[in-house]
């Protein structure tokens, strides 16, 4: 793979000791914390925008925190439970750990959101835990099994579509969730290379069929719109950003906030036009008439967060 690729930037920093969330300020302030309420972080990953929620709740507050990855979800845990003990641990809310999508929230609500809660913070796309443990094969920087399932318990595999799905859907699901105009002829490619079983092979032959044209292109890998596309199909996470979206105005309460932290066209799009639709029906009060981005110093410390979008909206 060529050298000075960068990987698809998504959410957090590298490694869990010098993980940094994504606009971590920016999130906090316009979930409006209010002490004793009860906040759902959709996508805990390894818990950085928990942790600063958790330290504004106080003991009578509650933070339900929801991951499909139950590995990323066991560690989140454990680093809230050791940084709450180091915090004032009579100050510390109650915090309930639940593994699945941030999509069965609303069927669940007799256990999780009975009464509604005060804000719902969702941190999209994969995180630098996922991306750097090439044994989940979310990253062609990292060799590894083409797995590529946020939820490793069930669900297709990214080798079981590269290998199983016709010509003709690959290409289709490339161009739609990849948004690669190439996208047939890689399809035929990796066809073509059929079987495919890992990271390293399946960007060898998308990097083969798409060559970069121009000097924009270089400084994307070519594979890189191939694996997001692939990533999204079998998480179905644009199905599951829908539902959230869907039902977000059923779980909070008058008042209560959604912040939704985006990193690709797809999912912005599918934010703000719920976000302006509900605002439209008298359902939200938009926070944010246009995304907030990262700023040039956060960018420089954390190159992920060049992507990434929040946008928020108030319960009315």
């Amino acid at each position: 793979m060529g050298e000075g690729y960068k990987d698809t930037p998504e959410r957090g920093g590298r490694g869990q000791a010098g993980h940094v969330p994504v606009l971590l300020k920016e999130a906090i302030d316009f979930l409006n914390i209010r002490r004793g309420g009860t906040y759902i972080d959709a996508t805990v990953g390894l818990g950085g925008h928990s942790y600063e929620i958790a330290k504004l709740l106080g003991a009578q507050g509650r933070l339900i925190a929801v991951d499909k990855d139950s590995a990323a979800l066991n560690r989140a845990g454990v680093r809230l439970q050791v940084l709450g003990v180091r915090e004032e641990q009579a100050d510390w809310p109650s915090i309930e750990l639940r593994h699945g999508s941030f999509a069965e929230l609303a069927s669940d609500r007799g256990q999780t959101t009975k009464d509604g809660v005060d804000g719902i913070l969702a941190d999209l796309g994969v995180s630098s835990f996922q991306l750097d443990d090439g044994q989940r094969g979310f990253s062609f920087q990292a060799e590894g099994p083409l797995d590529m399932r946020m939820n490793t318990r069930s669900g297709e595999t990214a080798e079981q579509v590269v290998n199983r799905v016709d010509e003709v859907t690959l290409a289709n699901l490339i161009y739609e969730f990849g948004e690669e105009r190439r996208s047939r002829r890689i399809a035929r490619a990796i066809v073509r290379s059929r079987p495919i079983r890992t990271t390293a092979q399946l960007a060898d032959v998308v990097s083969a069929a798409a060559r970069p044209m121009n000097q924009a292109e270089r400084r994307i890998h070519p594979a890189t719109r191939t694996f997001q596309a692939l990533r999204i199909f079998v998480n179905r996470e644009l199905d599951d950003l829908r539902e959230l979206m869907k039902t977000a105005p059923q779980m909070l309460r008058p008042g209560g906030r959604l912040v939704v932290i985006s990193f690709h066209s797809l999912e912005d799009r599918i934010v703000k036009d719920a976000m302006r639709d509900g605002a439209k029906q008298g359902v939200y009060r938009l926070l944010t008439k246009k995304p907030v981005t990262g700023s040039e110093e956060e960018i420089d410390r954390n190159p992920r967060a060049r992507s990434a979008k929040l946008r928020a909206a108030e319960r009315i």
